[in-house]
């Protein structure tokens, strides 16, 4: 065995130890994938699963990584097909998605360790989400082209790196869940209506015959002429 893939080997066994015991993954709305420990026997019952190429086909474009993550490159293996050529799982897993993505047809696979392989392109999809699968199952036709990507997390790698590696044990099951109950929306608060001193009042500005008036009795007053003079 090569240097690099014991490396590998033994990255795949520690995945695996640290997903071990029971986890649950939320993959979609309504939908819950259940990886956990297998049942006492079920190892040996089940036999042992290594990764495989999904497709007998030539790459016609290897694994690229970009050098920044936005970056141009092939995060895969782009495969050169005859149209109607069966993709196969490259392991066991389950059907986490399938359906279009901006008008082409996708499926992705979930694997026991945790890897998630996607076949990209494909002319028809020949499975369904929450299909649990072994390797070789039938899950897409290809077209004339066909991509194959696999991520760790959020980190693509090379698929081809994986062939012929023993699949981690653990069994992979995707059940319904319970939607949450939503959240009651919170009625609507409002301010105060902000309040206003009264505007003041002012007495009205005297007219000019109210003047002349005033001014002529002071002056009849003066004279002691007027109705007030006994």
């Amino acid at each position: 065995m090569m240097p690099t893939q014991a490396r590998r080997r033994r990255a795949r066994s520690a995945l695996a130890l640290v997903i071990a015991g029971f986890c649950l993954v939320q993959i979609a709305p309504g939908w819950a994938l259940i990886v956990g420990s297998p049942p006492a026997g079920a190892q040996a019952a089940a036999g042992e699963q290594r990764y495989r190429p999904p497709i007998d086909a030539p790459v016609t474009d290897p694994f690229r990584p970009p050098a920044v993550p936005w970056g141009a490159g092939n995060r895969g293996l782009e495969y050169g097909t005859e149209a109607g050529t069966v993709v196969r799982a490259i392991g066991p897993g389950v059907i986490s998605f399938a359906g279009p993505v901006a008008g082409t047809l996708h499926v992705t696979v979930t694997h026991p360790d945790g890897l998630r392989s996607s076949y990209s392109g494909v002319a028809a999809i020949r499975t369904s989400v929450g299909e649990v699968v072994t390797g070789g199952d039938v899950v897409a036709v290809a077209g004339t082209t066909f991509h194959l990507g696999v991520r760790e997390g959020e980190r693509y790698i090379d698929p081809s790196g994986l062939w012929g590696l023993v699949v981690a044990s653990g069994p992979v099951v995707l059940v319904p869940v319970d939607d949450p109950p939503a959240a009651p929306t919170p009625a609507p608060t409002y301010r105060s209506a902000p309040t206003y001193r009264s505007a003041p009042t002012y007495r009205s500005a005297p007219t000019y015959r109210d003047v002349a008036r005033k001014v002529a009795l002071r002056v009849l007053a003066r004279l002691g002429v007027g109705p007030w003079v006994g």
